[in-house]
């Protein structure tokens, strides 16, 4: 018994120790991984942003009068979301209200699918001033979503900063047959960035689909709401993300043939490319530098199972150098490919030919197909980031396995579970050894 407590006890301190070991190679391990910079630290050299602007975009249609909302009208939860929103809007964000079919309460259709009106203008908030003209809304008409989007991006033109139209509405446009998706397909293809987010109160099934529909294709996102807090909870949180500055792509477009091709700098760029279309850029790389691409087609429409897109670098006469492709099987509405290419130092003591750069053809092709019900027109929405590095100078440089720094962190990791793995062995063998003896 006391030789059997004594090895319990030496068992207990053995694994112990192991364990410490173990938890002190790991942190060593994350210890040599580089410090990401925080997310809230400015770039250095970055030019001020321009102010972000959203429009919140309210069906004040005759529906909105329905009582189904935490026992209140849909228009009274929407006013009390709304005011609680504009009590939080950045102060940095420029904010403008339209409504639809707020003013014709008649049966005029024709009258009826033009009634959408700029309630506050977009630019700095005056909250008090917001939150009057919002008070004197009143369910009264039709539900011309598309005229309104339409609208609502003019008000949004002008300036580089991050614009959102936030469409709030309890249903489907009644002004067919304009129609509204494919009214966002336009506003995306123009090239803006704009982005609808869509919100619907109650939805049914047809609004649901037609909500959903122009929220993708503007890269946007599409909401059902329930409830009064939900839907200011939603709102607030889309004006929040406007605040925050991304990269906007720079729209392009591509050319049928390289020769012709516009020249691609470093950075983020937008494009259409129609279903089964070839697409192709230019981009210059000098000796010594790495070329990075990647590109994302998304299917902002009913598509055909089984896609594909492919990326192809290539040289001025036609020869692949490297490619990249990906396959897709309806699951989801994006693809995404890549490719790096480094091209090497050239020994040379003329600095004309040793700095002269290389034009790399990129060919962007797509295997999507559709009904012939589904329209073709814009193309389906391209982005394509290209970024020039310092390529790798030999096969001993860690760029070279395409892990960059992470490769200190992966080899400290395994090295830690390879450490880990000894002392976990050890100690098995350890205890069955005491068990046999005892």
């Amino acid at each position: 018994m006391i030789t059997r407590t004594i090895s319990k006890r030496i068992t207990r301190k053995r694994l112990a120790a192991g364990v410490c070991g173990l938890l002190a190679a790991m942190a060593m391990a994350l210890s040599l991984s580089p410090t990401p910079a925080s997310a809230g630290e400015p770039t250095p050299g970055a030019t001020p942003a321009a102010a972000p602007k959203v429009e919140l975009t309210l069906d004040v249609s005759g529906s909105m009068r329905t009582r189904d909302i935490d026992g209140q009208s849909r228009m009274a939860a929407a006013k009390q979301a709304f005011n609680e929103v504009l009590d939080a809007v950045p102060k940095d964000v420029q904010l403008g209200i339209r409504t639809l079919g707020a003013n014709y309460p008649g049966n005029d259709r024709q009258v009826g699918c033009t009634d959408t009106k700029l309630l506050y203008p977009v630019g700095p908030l005056d909250r008090t001033e917001a939150k009057t003209a919002v008070a004197t809304l009143a369910p009264t008409g039709w539900t011309p979503i598309g005229p309104a989007l339409q609208a609502a991006a003019k008000d949004l033109k002008g300036g580089d900063g991050q614009r959102r139209i936030v469409l709030i509405t309890d249903g489907e446009d009644t002004c067919q047959p304009l129609d509204p998706c494919q009214v966002a397909r336009d506003i995306a293809a123009q090239g803006i960035h704009l982005t609808v987010d869509t919100l619907g109160l109650l939805p049914d099934a047809k609004t649901r689909s037609q909500l959903s529909c122009i929220a993708e294709a503007t890269g946007g996102t599409y909401t059902a709401v329930q409830h009064t807090n939900q839907l200011r909870d939603r709102v607030h949180q889309l004006v929040d993300r406007t605040a925050h500055r991304t990269a906007t792509p720079v729209a392009t477009q591509g050319a049928a043939q390289c020769a012709t091709a516009p020249e691609l700098k470093p950075g983020l760029y937008s494009d259409r490319e129609k279903f089964a279309e070839h697409r192709w850029y230019r981009v210059d790389v000098k000796p010594g530098q790495e070329l990075r691409a990647s590109v994302s087609i998304g299917a902002d429409r009913a598509v055909n199972n089984d896609y594909g897109v492919l990326l192809r670098a290539s040289t001025l006469h036609g020869r692949e150098i490297v490619r990249g492709d990906e396959a897709g099987d309806g699951r989801t509405d994006v693809i995404s490919t890549g490719l790096r290419y480094a091209k090497p130092e050239v020994d040379s003591s003329d600095s004309a030919t040793k700095d002269a750069a290389e034009t790399v053809c990129l060919q962007v092709s797509n295997s999507f197909s559709a009904a012939p019900s589904v329209k073709t027109e814009p193309g389906l929405p391209v982005e394509l980031a290209v970024d020039l590095v310092d390529g790798p100078h030999d096969a001993s440089d860690v760029a070279s396995f395409g892990l960059g720094r992470g490769w200190w962190l992966l080899g400290a990791l395994v090295l830690a579970g390879l450490v880990g793995g000894l002392v976990w062995g050890w100690i098995s063998r350890w205890r069955v050894t005491v068990w046999r003896t005892n």
